[in-house]
């Protein structure tokens, strides 16, 4: 074996020497030392990010052809760090607090963990490594849904959770035994391609495609494989309840988009794209329907995400490189633009233990500064200018138009119509926080440093990104630095 190839693994050799810096730190320092873990972490962390960002990534085939990190996914998995980052940021309180405190090392070391499973998935070209990733990042999520050990909805969570995860892993697998078949015994993403572009379109890679997207939908909480989020995010942590609902799906929607478009994009027309239409429109219309409905604000979000996953996955119908650049704009700003409402969220549970809609009566007389973000935040997930959720959603909307397919059109248009329900169950917060007549019942109260830094960076992605085109061209320029990797039709 040639050692010299993890020196392909940048990003994830630094995520492993964080968790064993933070593991040793938190095993063998003292009880003054562990005071000051909660830092200590965020800013290796924040070092960590900032060298990913910058490192250049080879991309070279390692491991036999199992691994890669090239421009694309190395972007992708700045943006994740990024996103890792402010919920550090905005969780630092909550971890500080009685009941967590004594087991603040483990929640940063589950969440490393979940984190470097989420790398090998969007750099695995096999999909041995991919459930490897899958499972990796998986597992320990089940862990922190129950870190709070003296909730029981807690614990229904995270029963939920694994229970979902269990199944869902089984049907992927069943569906890549089927895969397996009918490739002549590869698991390779290139052998499969070369084996689907070969052959003809039969009934056991019909199967076997439904089956993946089964296993992959789970994870992106894609309808109707959607039902266990809003329980798992009312009953996890909200520190929690932000990670699921951004990084996991982030890195879920670009590896489906690779496995999609790199091994089955010979028969994007004849297999799977018919399959696509009804859960893409399935679940933006079904997450808004009930998003309307919701009077709990972690169950308003997690309609809200599962609607938000339906227009990640546009970027997988256009299956090229304008779509999956915009799919990757689209996750940095669903980063900081979700990230930015669950700091709000956090920061008034935390210290009022408050999380109804109706609790959020009047909240701009008492605390100005958090109605201004949230309401930031809820005008880039609706998408209005000009925020960055709306930049967000032209470009993947052009991406998907620009095949010039009618179905597409179609798609988008259904979509479209959409957005005009999501503009209004997110004004609904807008109208409780600022129209509201009622008293409010949220005191001022003055946030901790780290959640207001959380929020105000946040605030600054909000505003910035769809007005200074950097990001937007990084994302475009890391895919067509890689696309001779990723889109092989």
């Amino acid at each position: 074996m040639d050692y010299s190839q993890f020196g392909s693994m940048i990003p994830e050799l630094i995520v492993l020497g964080i968790f064993m810096l933070v593991f040793l730190f938190d095993t063998f320092s003292c009880e003054k030392g562990k005071k000051i873990l909660t830092p200590f972490t965020t800013i290796l962390f924040g070092l960590g990010t900032i060298a990913i960002w910058l490192l250049p990534a080879d991309g070279e085939l390692v491991f036999g052809g199992m691994y890669i990190n090239d421009t694309t996914t190395n972007a992708l998995k700045a943006i994740l760090n990024v996103g890792v980052f402010i919920v550090f940021l905005q969780s630092a309180k909550w971890v500080e607090s009685d009941e967590v405190a004594i087991r603040k090392g483990e929640f940063y070391e589950l969440i490393l963990v979940t984190l470097f499973g989420m790398y090998l998935m969007v750099s695995a070209r096999h999909f041995l490594l991919f459930i490897i990733g899958l499972e990796s990042a998986s597992l320990p999520l089940a862990a922190l849904v129950a870190f709070n050990k003296n909730h029981y909805e807690s614990h229904e969570a995270a029963i939920k959770y694994i229970m979902t995860a269990v199944f869902s892993s089984a049907l992927l697998l069943v569906g890549l035994s089927f895969v397996y078949a009918f490739s002549g015994g590869s698991l390779y993403f290139d052998d499969l391609a070369i084996t689907i572009s070969q052959g003809q379109t039969s009934g056991l890679l019909i199967v076997a495609l439904a089956f993946v997207i089964a296993g992959i939908g789970f994870k992106l909480s894609l309808v109707p494989f959607h039902l266990w989020t809003a329980d798992v995010y009312q009953g996890a942590p909200t520190a929690i309840t932000s990670y699921l609902s951004v990084i996991s799906k982030g890195a879920a929607a670009v590896a489906f988009f690779i496995i999609f478009v790199q091994c089955f994009g010979a028969v994007y027309s004849e297999a799977w794209e018919w399959m696509l239409y009804g859960i893409i429109i399935l679940t933006i219309t079904v997450g808004n329907l009930f998003a309307v409905r919701q009077k709990n604000m972690k169950r308003f979000m997690a309609f809200s995400s599962i609607s938000q996953a339906g227009y990640i996955m546009l970027g997988v119908m256009a299956a090229d490189g304008l779509g999956l650049a915009g799919m990757l704009f689209y996750i940095f700003v669903y980063v900081v633009s979700n990230l930015g409402a669950f700091a709000v969220i956090s920061t008034i549970e935390d210290k009022t233990g408050l999380v109804g809609m109706d609790d959020y009566n009047g909240l701009h007389k008492t605390n100005p500064w958090l109605s201004f973000a949230m309401t930031l935040a809820m005008f880039s997930l609706a998408g209005i200018p000009p925020f960055a959720g709306f930049f967000s959603k032209i470009l993947i909307f052009t991406s998907v138009t620009g095949t010039g397919s009618w179905a597409l059109y179609m798609l988008v248009l259904i979509a479209l119509i959409n957005t005009i329900i999501s503009l209004y169950y997110y004004l609904l917060v807008v109208k409780a926080m600022w129209i509201s007549a009622d008293e409010p019942k949220i005191e001022t109260f003055r946030s901790a440093c780290s959640a207001r830094a959380a929020i105000w960076i946040c605030v600054a992605g909000i505003v910035l990104f769809g007005l200074v085109p950097y990001i937007y061209e990084y994302c475009y320029d890391a895919v067509q630095n890689s696309l001779s990797f990723l889109l092989l039709f």
